[in-house]
């Protein structure tokens, strides 16, 4: 099964971009979907945005259409974030998943990331 790991999180101000990256080990990304999904402090985890297996297909939450791009190249899975706002802080998740569409659902996904924080000051 893969093992997916986050990083790039940080700390930054409102209106700046930060670039997550989701890299695979175990397995290549190749056959699966990704997803990135946030955790916010005191409230349920969130979808954020998906890419389809061969990266022909994105999904994203109504919260960062516009703002946020998810790609993919090769092992690797990125999510750019800009115009960042003090709402978007929170721990960010990659997550792989067995099927072949960009899905919002966590029951999608079946390999999950430890997460890194983002943390966006006003």
């Amino acid at each position: 099964q893969v093992q997916v790991a986050e990083s790039g999180g940080g700390l930054v101000q409102a209106g700046d971009s930060l670039r997550l990256s989701c890299a695979a080990s175990g397995r290549s990304f190749s056959g699966y979907t990704m997803g990135w999904f946030r955790q916010a402090p005191g409230k349920e985890r969130e979808f954020v945005a998906a890419i389809s297996r061969i990266g022909t297909s994105t999904q994203y939450a109504d919260s960062v259409m516009g703002r946020f791009t998810v790609s993919r190249d090769g092992d690797t899975v990125y999510l750019q974030m800009n115009s960042l706002k003090p709402e978007d802080t929170a721990i960010y998740y990659c997550a792989a998943g067995n099927g072949p569409f960009a899905s919002d659902a966590e029951g999608a996904y079946s390999s999950w990331g430890q997460g890194t924080q983002v943390t966006v000051s006003s």
